[in-house]
C-alpha cells in the first residue's frame, strides 16, 4: 500500500508539469488565432464561427470600413490611429456579442461580421445601431476623435439560399464600397448575385487588383 502511494505521490509532480504544458499551449493556440491589435479572431477562427451562425438561421453579412481613418493617423500619429482600431474592435465584439454574432478584423481599418437577424426591419436596425456605435468618439490624450464608417450588408436565409460565405462577403463589400462613394452611412444587396467583377478574387478596383484604385478611407 505504501509503495502505491509513493508511486502516486512521484506522479503527481509529472501530472502538474504536464496541465501547466497543456494549459500554455492552449493560451498560444488561442493567442495565434487572435488580431494582437483588437483581440478579434482571425480570419480561419472567423470563418468557422460565421459558417455556424450562418447554418442557424436568417443572418446577415456586414463589410465595415472606417471613413476618415488616414486623416486621423495623418494628423494625430499612428498611436491614435490605432486606439481606433482597437476601440472598433471591441464596439464591433461587444455589438456581435448582443446580435448573436462573430467579427474580424480583416486588415487596416476593414472589419467584417456575421450576426443573426430576423426580418429587414431588423436588419435596419442593427445597422444602425452599428455605425453608431463605431461613431462613438474615441479619447486619445484627452482629445475626442470621431471616424465615421461605411458598410455594406447582404441578408441570407440557409432555408431558401445557398450561397458561400466568400461570395456573401463579397456582396457586402460591393455595398460597403458603393455607400463610401454615395455617402451613405449603409447599403444592404438587393439579391445574391454579384454585380462587380473580380481580378485575383478581389474585387475591381480595390488594391490588390491589377491597377484598380479605391477612394480613400
Amino acid at each position: 500500500m505504501s509503495e502505491l502511494l509513493f508511486a502516486a505521490a512521484a506522479g503527481l509532480p509529472m501530472a502538474a508539469g504536464w496541465s501547466l504544458h497543456a494549459l500554455r499551449l492552449r493560451r498560444r493556440i488561442e493567442t495565434a488565432r487572435r488580431d494582437p491589435l483588437t483581440g478579434l479572431f482571425t480570419r480561419d477562427a472567423f470563418a468557422e464561427r460565421a459558417m455556424k451562425v450562418l447554418a442557424g438561421g436568417p443572418s446577415a453579412v456586414y463589410v465595415v470600413d472606417l471613413d476618415r481613418f488616414k486623416e486621423i493617423n495623418d494628423t494625430y500619429g499612428h498611436a491614435a490611429g490605432d486606439a481606433d482600431i482597437a476601440a472598433t474592435g471591441r464596439r464591433l465584439a461587444e455589438w456581435a456579442d448582443i446580435n448573436a454574432g462573430t467579427v474580424v478584423r480583416l486588415g487596416g481599418d476593414e472589419f467584417a461580421a456575421v450576426a443573426r437577424v430576423f426580418s429587414h426591419a431588423d436588419l435596419s436596425w442593427t445597422l444602425v445601431e452599428l455605425t453608431r456605435a463605431i461613431e462613438q468618439p474615441v479619447t486619445v490624450d484627452g482629445r475626442p476623435l470621431t471616424v465615421g464608417a461605411s458598410v455594406g450588408a447582404v441578408a441570407y436565409d440557409p432555408r431558401a439560399d445557398d450561397v458561400a460565405l466568400s461570395t456573401l462577403l463579397r456582396l457586402a463589400d460591393e455595398q460597403m464600397y458603393a455607400a463610401k462613394r454615395s455617402g451613405a452611412d449603409w447599403l444592404t444587396a438587393l439579391d445574391l448575385t454579384p454585380q462587380a467583377g473580380t481580378v485575383n478574387n478581389r474585387r475591381v478596383g480595390r488594391p490588390g487588383t491589377a491597377g484598380g484604385t479605391e477612394a480613400a478611407a
